[in-house]
């Protein structure tokens, strides 16, 4: 059985790097995968081999029941967008391809983004 040959639009693959740490992607219709990549300074469409870089590749298939159009699509309109390790990594984007809710630490992340917009600016008064 060939891993790559059972990939499915919308299933997520993952590699471990650093030890104990996953990088994720999300597979397409066209078997590439995406996946928001730090190296790459954001969300990049890879083939199987440039994404395995000769690791051992984890398939985590759809078994939510999700659209596979859906999960395609959704990860499709982040291609290009930026990497940010807090507010926009591998896990969040392979969770919004998924529909899934933003993780708490996204939450935060906004919330400190607003206050600091809120308070930390200096408005030119009238």
């Amino acid at each position: 059985m060939n891993l790559k040959d059972d990939l499915r639009p919308g299933d997520i693959v993952s590699v471990r790097f650093g030890g104990v740490l996953r990088h994720y992607g999300v597979v397409t219709f066209g078997g590439r995968i995406l996946s928001n990549n730090g190296e790459e300074g954001g969300v990049v469409s890879q083939t199987f081999g440039e994404f395995a870089k000769g690791r051992e590749v984890t398939h985590h298939p759809n078994t939510s029941g999700d659209s596979e159009y859906l999960a395609h699509h959704r990860a499709l309109r982040r291609l290009g967008h930026d990497y940010d390790l807090t507010g926009s990594n591998c896990v969040h984007f392979v969770r919004h391809a998924r529909g899934k809710t933003p993780t708490l630490t996204q939450y935060a992340r906004g919330a400190l983004t607003t206050l600091g917009d809120m308070f930390g600016a200096r408005r030119d008064r009238w």
